[in-house]
């Protein structure tokens, strides 16, 4: 839905979408490089704030039994595609259209975690999404960004499936009805 409003977004308002958007063809590599590197520190990022505050780890908590146990190719394809759809959206979209300081809040106000009491959460999007739009700034394309979103998603997705299906394997077997 995201990527799509995006997508619509920006083609309103520039009249097409250029390859350039995503990437420049003569330095990709660095733009994922440096995806990479912003996601490694965002994920540190959340490390130490998942075992310095309480309600990091409820928020965890609480979205693996959301999530469940999930496949690799699901994760990646979550990741991936929130990745891509949030990026178009938030840095293509919006940044381009009102700067960087909007698409930030808006990006940290639409990740409020799954109820009231995680603002740990929407502090360390709002940290995530400055970070973001920064290398969207300085790179003038998107793919660092989506690079460093689908990074953090696709770990924290695959850290989350695993704690979900280690307490399934762990849980006693139910009783016949």
């Amino acid at each position: 839905m995201l990527a799509a409003a995006g997508a619509v977004w920006l083609g309103w308002q520039k009249g097409e979408i250029r390859l350039e958007l995503f990437l420049e063809p003569a330095t990709w590599m660095l733009d994922v490089a440096l995806g990479v590197a912003a996601g490694g520190m965002l994920l540190g990022v959340w490390e130490v704030g998942r075992r310095a505050h309480p309600s990091a780890r409820r928020l965890e908590d609480r979205l693996t039994e959301l999530i469940g146990p999930v496949d690799v190719s699901e994760v990646l394809a979550l990741a991936l595609l929130s990745g891509f759809a949030e990026e178009l959206f938030f840095r293509g979209a919006v940044q381009a259209a009102w700067g960087w300081l909007v698409a930030t809040v808006l990006f940290a106000l639409a990740h409020p975690g799954p109820d009231r009491g995680y603002g740990v959460w929407t502090l360390f999007v709002g940290l995530a999404g400055l970070a973001l739009a920064g290398l969207v700034e300085w790179r003038g394309n998107l793919l660092a960004a989506m690079v460093a979103h689908t990074l953090i998603n696709a770990v924290n997705l695959s850290r989350m499936a695993r704690r979900a299906a280690g307490k399934m394997a762990e849980a006693p077997p139910s009783a016949p009805e």
